[in-house]
């Protein structure tokens, strides 16, 4: 996953969408042998056109989940990028035509240190794909989640607040988007709190990367859960727990000495349960990243990485 997606947070709401002047044209994509048409496939979204983003910039064709264009001035070292969130995608009928589209997050940098996070609606009509909606986010967004009711894309994210730094959004929203006459729209966001610990609390979460780039394999499982000021889980052998503080700015985090059962662990339970005490005994922040918790530590030797949780899926009601 690219810095630009690590960076993307909230701090701008917008009506605006795609312009119908600036709408992209169609993409031709594999016939479906099907008679209800599918959404969207993840590879499909990262080669398609999309509009909205800048009216400076036109429609944009990724490649592989990504578009680089030409430096804004003769010898300039930063180009304006678009790139496609890895593997992001949230289908749904928005439309009410009984077919499902699929929408997903583009960041969008001009050059500059701004990182501008927009959501794009994209569905398959008759075999081709076309970008129907955009509208921008904001400035560094972190998604919480997003899902398709009832005709509606739910959106729970973190932005800036009013006495917040770009770089350390706080502020917990909630957005309710539909979609019409080629736009998204929405009565604004929803403020419901600040980001704390407490934003963690009620889900099991399992680690699924050690870092941005350094996926967590399926096994040993390793989990994270939060209640009332103390961390516990399983480090993939033994049953762990710690006391957790918040700091000063929002999401911030202090953990005190970790303790856990004393199992003797077989490999590779036992390296794994090793690394992941050690990293999260380092942790700095919490945050979210594309419905993702996200947890920045830093290592012995001074630097920074990134933990990333999924929220584990309930069981079903038999």
């Amino acid at each position: 996953m690219s810095g630009a997606i690590l960076v993307a947070a909230l701090a701008v709401v917008c009506h605006a969408c795609a312009s119908p002047a600036l709408a992209p044209p169609a993409v031709k994509t594999a016939e479906v042998a099907s008679p209800r048409a599918l959404p969207p496939t993840v590879e499909e979204l990262k080669n398609a056109t999309y509009a909205g983003l800048d009216e400076r910039l036109g429609p944009v064709t990724l490649s592989n989940g990504r578009w680089t264009g030409a430096p804004p001035a003769l010898g300039a070292a930063s180009r304006p990028s678009v790139e496609l969130a890895d593997d992001f995608r949230v289908v749904g009928d928005l439309d009410g035509d009984g077919l499902e589209e699929a929408v997903v997050v583009l960041t969008y940098s001009s050059g500059g240190t701004g990182v501008l996070s927009f959501l794009a609606v994209v569905t398959r009509e008759d075999g081709t794909l076309r970008n129907v909606a955009t509208t921008v986010l904001g400035d560094r967004v972190q998604v919480r989640s997003a899902r398709v009711e009832g005709g509606r894309l739910l959106v729970s994210a973190v932005r800036a607040g009013e006495n917040d730094a770009a770089c350390c959004p706080g502020d917990l929203v909630e957005w309710q988007w539909t979609i019409g006459e080629g736009r998204l729209n929405t009565p604004g966001a929803v403020r419901t709190g600040r980001l704390s610990l407490v934003t963690l609390a009620g889900t099991v979460w399992i680690l699924r990367a050690w870092d941005i780039t350094a996926p967590a394999g399926l096994e040993p499982v390793v989990t994270l859960s939060y209640d009332a000021g103390r961390f516990t889980g399983t480090g993939g052998c033994n049953r762990y727990f710690a006391v957790v503080e918040g700091g000063a700015m929002a999401g911030e985090v202090k953990v005190g000495p970790l303790a856990a059962t004393r199992m003797a662990c077989p490999e590779p339970q036992s390296s794994v349960e090793a690394r992941f005490l050690e990293q999260l005994g380092g942790a700095r922040t919490v945050g979210f990243m594309l419905g993702r918790l996200a947890i920045s530590y830093t290592r012995g030797d001074g630097s920074r990485g990134t933990m990333l949780f999924n929220a584990s899926t309930p069981p079903k009601e038999p």
